[in-house]
């Protein structure tokens, strides 16, 4: 960031922090490595000539020369920058002044914050700016705004690094043994749908989790049947964005799956009245689900993330749900949708991580899957999406054979088809899809429901 632009006096800053850090790393090896995991670059440092020593110093150690006061004087020396720093009596004053290296990690996270101080105050000048500027558009403005914004906040989030192993032990047979306690196989947020959840055991605290699928397949349906299993029936918080369909639109959706109703006659005003009864039992028992729907369009990473961190802290929700992925709009800057999309994956995965809850988010596949006589989805049709493969910790496709064949015998038929799992087994389990309810069932219980009605048709 320039810093002509505003009064350098009143700039967040922090000169003996600086000082203490450059101190440090002349003296220890290890204080190099720490503060290099916290300030990567030059330009974090406030005085030029700071940044200066700072990167003569990330020179040496990249080349794995010593870094010391004689090999940066040296190095200062043959850049023609040793006078405009102060010369080789600051150089060596800045080690003297340091009395332990012990502190140096407390010295370059206040390095840091200032850095970012400075950051936020400029790009807070720039909004202001383009706010004044009446041939922009808003929209514009407020994208470029959350960018910068974003690209700071990562900035802040580089980690505290290496942990030791054994609090991380203690915590993880903590969550051992809450598992062992839970009856059944499933440890974690179960979807409701037996065959898939003894694949996957549930959906686990900071995993990614693809539902991919081509138009019409019921990518939708899935989500809001597996989204409303763990609410109802376990009575886990569900948090769901909505960026496709309406509030409304996906409350009338989980009114009709949930009463068994057909979705076609309530929108069209020729519901019979006796079914009537089974809507208003619906809305009694969804409302009492913890269920929080939101409909903005064209969210952003950010939004989403500052929004599920907020739901997180006010409602304590287990899940989230994203519908879907293609809508997202990620960080400004680039260079293409594929590049795009990688970056809304990764920050999806890492929001899991960060607000520990598995996140649904389903995809869009290519046109690719219709030109296979076989079109059952495969990872290779999800690689041309940016790196969601990389970053998903399950991929699932759905697929349903009537879509393609429109023959009877296959209508109600769904494959989903676990193809990733990083923690377990791939594989594929049959459910039931009843498409004028919306609503996907285990093959099993359909089975013995079948008997008492058809499903299928009104």
């Amino acid at each position: 960031m320039a810093k002509s632009k505003i009064n350098l006096a009143a700039q967040p800053q922090a000169i003996e922090a600086e000082q203490a850090v450059l101190g440090s790393m002349l003296i220890s090896k290890d204080a190099v490595s720490k503060s290099l995991q916290w300030l990567p670059a030059s330009n974090y440092f406030y005085k030029d000539a700071h940044a200066k020593i700072f990167s003569c110093m990330i020179d040496l150690f990249d080349k794995g020369d010593p870094i010391d006061a004689i090999s940066v004087v040296d190095q200062l020396k043959k850049k023609k920058e040793l006078k405009s720093v102060g010369g080789a009596y600051y150089i060596t004053g800045l080690s003297e002044s340091v009395p332990t290296t012990a502190n140096v990690e407390h010295y370059a996270k206040i390095v840091l914050e200032k850095y970012i101080l400075r950051n936020l105050i400029e790009v807070s000048h720039e909004v202001t700016k383009n706010a004044f500027d009446d041939s922009q558009y808003v929209g514009d403005i407020l994208d470029d705004a959350e960018s910068k914004i974003f690209n700071i906040t990562e900035k802040r989030l580089r980690g505290e690094g290496f942990s030791h192993i054994d609090p991380i032990l203690h915590r993880t047979f903590e969550e051992l043994d809450k598992i062992a306690s839970k009856p059944g196989s499933v440890t974690g947020v179960a979807s409701g749908l037996m065959d898939l959840d003894d694949i996957t055991s549930g959906f686990h605290s900071g995993e990614l989790i693809i539902v991919a699928g081509r138009p019409g397949m019921g990518k939708t349906a899935l989500a809001l049947t597996m989204g409303r299993n763990a609410a109802v029936l376990e009575n886990t918080g569900i948090g769901l964005f909505s960026l496709e369909m309406a509030n409304h639109q996906l409350a009338m959706r989980l009114l009709c799956a949930e009463g068994r109703v057909d979705s076609h006659l309530v929108r069209t005003g020729k519901l019979p009245k006796n079914q009537l009864k089974n809507l208003s039992l619906a809305v009694g028992q969804l409302a009492e689900a913890p269920i929080y729907l939101d409909d903005t369009p064209g969210m952003s990473v950010l939004e989403i993330r500052a929004k599920s961190r907020r739901l997180k802290a006010e409602k304590d929700i287990g899940l989230i749900i994203v519908d879907y992925l293609q809508l997202m709009s990620g960080p400004k800057g680039a260079e293409s949708r594929q590049q795009e999309i990688s970056q809304i994956s990764r920050s999806l995965k890492n929001l899991a991580k960060e607000i520990e809850v598995p996140i649904i988010a389903l995809s869009q596949l290519s046109r690719a899957v219709e030109n296979r006589s076989d079109r059952r989805p495969q990872l290779s049709d999800l690689r041309e999406s940016g790196a969601i493969e990389q970053d998903a910790d399950v991929v699932i496709f759905l697929y349903r054979p009537w879509v393609y064949s429109q023959e009877d015998e296959d209508r109600g038929k769904s494959e989903i088809i676990v193809a990733k799992q990083r923690n377990g087994p791939i594989g594929l389990v049959e459910a039931t899809f009843i498409d004028r309810f919306a609503r996907f069932e285990n093959m099993a219980a359909f089975n013995a429901t079948v008997e008492d009605e058809n499903v299928f048709n009104a």
